[in-house]
């Protein structure tokens, strides 16, 4: 069941009393196992009473929902990139995650994709051990530090943050941008230039030690709840075996950076359904004119718009899925779902915006609210235009990066 009504509105109305009431036209949830789709709906319906209303107030004064990680971690959300679940079952729940706060998704599919998976794929035995069992149940927070203040689509290229290896410590030093749970993570995964090789490779960088710092940045338009920061390194020295031994070099990272890319296409679905979701019971609840909004042809049309693009974008990801669990996924695909979603995400929010009127710009109605996370989906793991360029050189043989 899906509970439509704002967090701080008193209303009765909600969508499971109306046609498709979870919004799957397409009944893609009926490709899950009997086992995966139970523990689906199951975690929907509490992302959605438990986790939707109560984001609100946190994406308000963009602060960090510590009280929530328990009830996430109850639902296995802390583990989807170990828990042997399907591709596409884990898709859904970044999808669902998205679809009641897109913060929290980018927490829960950073989380998974880029610190769990990275330690999991290209951790030691020793690092696995030591981070893995706090990090399944969001008892401990890893934050992935690579893009920089001055470096962020080329920052493969460009990175400046070096490493030096002198008498058995790595010492490392730069400043890093964007840094998703930089100020509450117990860790970061750094990557820096090795000065010795000139490779990057990746580190474990405890954020108690000397010369680590963070800072908040403020002020977002969107992704408020997640905690984003500027990191300083300043002659940080962290044991040699903190190196990640899978992660000598970039390339290492190529495959799990590529399913992150595709993840945030999730995400663009995610927040397209709860646009829907959002738009639909306020046009229905909605009188003008002596009649519901929803009885409006230009309201039934934007409605289906809507409906249409978040659709196309989910079958798009059941697509990605099945390429990943064939082991057939390639970058320009990642690129591609990422791109294709999120540029739909920004029509369809548009027009669920417009469909509230005045009260889509207030995070009352939450349309305002959704309509500020998916400007920074459109942006973050890569721009539209890098993502596009990308699928450009795929298909043309031609790269116009520079």
């Amino acid at each position: 069941m899906l509970v439509t009504k704002p967090a701080s509105q008193n209303l009765e109305t909600t969508s499971d009393e109306l046609p498709f009431p979870d919004a799957d036209l397409m009944q893609i949830v009926d490709l899950l196992s009997a086992e995966e789709r139970q523990r689906y709906l199951s975690t929907r319906e509490f992302l959605q009473r438990r986790i939707r209303p109560e984001s609100i107030d946190y994406w308000n004064r963009e602060a960090f929902p510590f009280e929530l990680l328990p009830e996430l971690a109850s639902y296995g959300l802390g583990e989807l990139q170990t828990d042997g679940s399907s591709q596409l079952f884990k898709g859904l729940m970044y999808f669902e995650v998205a679809r009641a706060d897109v913060s929290l998704s980018a927490l829960v599919g950073i989380h998974n994709e880029l610190i769990v998976g990275m330690i999991d794929e290209l951790g030691s035995e020793e690092q696995k051990q030591r981070w893995l069992p706090g990090l399944k149940v969001f008892r401990e927070l890893g934050a992935f530090a690579l893009t920089e203040p001055n470096h962020g689509s080329d920052v493969a290229g460009g990175l400046e943050t070096t490493a030096e290896l002198i008498d058995g410590e790595w010492i490392i030093n730069g400043a890093k941008r964007w840094i998703g749970s930089g100020t509450v993570a117990d860790f970061a995964l750094v990557w820096a230039r090795d000065l010795a090789d000139n490779e990057i490779k990746g580190f474990i960088v405890e954020t108690d030690r000397p010369g680590y710092s963070a800072s908040k940045i403020v002020n977002k338009i969107g992704l408020r709840i997640m905690q984003n920061a500027d990191i300083v390194l300043d002659g940080v020295r962290v044991p040699e075996a903190n190196l990640l031994p899978g992660a000598k070099n970039f390339v290492a990272a190529n495959e799990l950076l590529r399913d992150s890319r595709a993840w945030v296409g999730w995400q663009g679905a995610g927040i397209q359904f709860a646009t829907f979701d959002v738009a639909r019971d306020y046009v229905v609840r909605r009188h003008q004119f002596g009649k519901p909004l929803a009885k409006f042809q230009l309201v039934q049309l934007g409605l289906s718009e809507i409906i249409g693009n978040a659709s196309c974008s989910l079958a798009l990801m059941v697509q990605f899925a099945r390429l990943q669990d064939q082991r057939e996924a390639q970058m320009a695909q990642a690129a591609m779902v990422k791109a294709t979603t999120t540029r739909l995400a920004r029509a369809s929010v548009a027009q669920g915006r417009a469909l509230l009127g005045g009260n889509g710009i207030v995070t009352d109605y939450e349309m305002a609210k959704i309509f500020g996370d998916a400007e920074i989906l459109y942006t973050y793991e890569g721009s539209y235009e890098i993502n596009s360029l990308i699928v450009g050189r795929a298909v043309t043989g031609m790269s116009a990066f520079v």
